[in-house]
């Protein structure tokens, strides 16, 4: 009897036809510590389609962090599945781990990681070296334009603000063409005016490109901006809903007080609260 052919990946789609770039089916995480196994994902499922701008929040403790390891491919979960722009990421060797970092995956950090001794334009350019890419200044100067700083080829980083900086970081990420860019609290180390132009930049790659793009973090007025919220507490998702009306950055200032956005979480975390995966 011939051997059957591995039955290949079939992705899926939303009710645009969008097709799911990111696609978790019941992963869980768990940690030991000693004779302690902590559980950080308890069955997670989520899918996130093409050209989606979401916010994954919670509280310490809630698996935020674990979650945005497994997205990132920096880590494998201990069992399920996840597939990235429909590769099995949860079944790959660190090698090929890499790979698929490099090639798929666009990451901006809190804190911009960035060479000292760099230019922009160079720091643009390492993705592209390390995947031995062609035409690299060109795309890096294309990139750094696309976040308005055609005119910061040549800084350094001390030579640039922390905004800017910032942006040197997103259009890093952009440069291979990722399927998806994942911001880890891209504005928690920028004051309100830098923040607000980073998350203009965010907003503008995902609405006039179709950047798929998810923002880890726990600022509720940050997660105002996006079009999707998911909420985790204690390792599992408690909510996933759209924004009813996402701020446009720039329109409305940071409120002194946080009650209003603070009800983002109260609802999520409501005893009655339960979503299916």
């Amino acid at each position: 009897m011939p051997a059957q052919k591995k039955s290949e990946y079939v992705f899926p789609t939303d009710e645009r036809g969008r097709k799911a770039v990111i696609d978790i089916r019941d992963i869980t995480k768990t940690y030991k510590m000693g004779d302690i196994e902590v559980q950080a994902l308890r069955g997670v499922s989520l899918k996130v389609f093409e050209g989606e701008f979401i916010s994954i929040m919670g509280p310490s403790g809630s698996g935020k962090s674990t979650m945005l390891q497994i997205l990132g491919a920096l880590d494998q979960p201990t069992s399920g599945e996840y597939y990235l722009d429909g590769v099995n990421v949860a079944k790959l060797k660190d090698t090929e781990l890499a790979v698929i970092r490099n090639k798929k995956i666009g990451f901006v950090f809190q804190s911009f990681n960035l060479l000292r001794r760099t230019t922009a334009q160079r720091q643009v350019e390492l993705p592209l070296i390390y995947a031995g890419a062609s035409n690299r200044a060109k795309r890096a100067r294309a990139a750094l334009e696309s976040v308005e700083l055609g005119d910061r080829l040549n800084h350094l980083p001390s030579e640039l603000s922390g905004g800017q900086q910032q942006r040197v970081a997103i259009a890093r990420a952009i440069i291979n063409d990722p399927a998806i860019i994942l911001a880890d609290e891209p504005t928690g180390n920028l004051d309100s005016h830098s923040g607000t132009e980073v998350l203009k930049i965010f907003q503008k790659l995902n609405r006039e490109k179709g950047i798929t793009t998810v923002f880890v973090t726990h600022d509720a007025f940050v997660a105002r901006h996006t079009d999707r919220v998911i909420m985790l507490r204690d390792g599992e998702i408690v909510a996933d809903r759209a924004v009813a009306n996402p701020i446009e950055a720039g329109t409305v200032e940071r409120p002194s007080e946080a009650a209003e956005l603070e009800s983002i979480f109260k609802e999520a975390y409501a005893p009655t609260e339960k979503v299916a995966s």
